[in-house]
């Protein structure tokens, strides 16, 4: 069973922000592959259906991001689920617009979400899809830039990105992990 986990905060200010990627990516999986995001936990809104014969759990934090690992930590007790298992897919200010980096593991890197995810899990040994939102303008801050919306020019970018994403997941599915890294990276 995979978990794909999109992070973002809950709430309808958040919606569109550059914080919330994971959420929109995680809403066009569930389109896409006709797993409804229906069943509520106390930490989760979840969808459980399957795709290229692979069980999957679409997972959608209740928590706010920092706390992304509290639900993390749930699911993972609840479905017995190895961190190999969860791909985890968020914000990522140091890529630019449109870029995405997909890891076997790693550090936070600053990422108050993925923080929150490790200390739960007492593992960094987890992938996770990184969505470029680029950096703020030198008169914004980096709290500003996260809640704020993409532009008009950069959502077209958005939007092919996110697309990209299904194209990633089934080369993920079917070849594994290494060789989607070696052709979207």
């Amino acid at each position: 069973m995979k978990l794909i986990v999109g992070l973002g905060n809950p709430g309808s200010k958040y919606v569109g922000t550059r914080h919330n990627i994971g959420f929109r990516a995680l809403d066009l999986i569930s389109s896409r592959w006709e797993i409804k995001l229906a069943e509520k936990r106390p930490k989760a809104i979840l969808g459980i259906g399957s795709h290229l014969n692979e069980q999957v759990v679409l997972v959608k934090p209740r928590t706010f991001m920092n706390n992304s690992g509290e639900a993390l930590r749930y699911l993972t007790d609840r479905f017995g689920t190895n961190p190999n298992d969860i791909l985890v897919i968020y914000d990522e200010m140091a890529l630019p617009v449109g870029k995405i980096r997909l890891r076997a593991s790693g550090s936070d890197a600053g990422h108050n979400g993925i923080k929150s995810i490790i200390s739960a899990l007492g593992t960094d040994q987890f992938p996770r899809l990184r969505l470029g939102i680029g950096r703020p303008e030198q008169n914004l801050d980096q709290i500003s830039h996260v809640i704020g919306k993409f532009s008009h020019s950069e959502s077209p970018l958005i939007s092919k990105t996110i697309a990209t994403v299904l194209d990633l997941l089934d080369t993920m599915f079917l070849e594994g992990l290494d060789k989607t890294m070696n052709v979207f990276n």
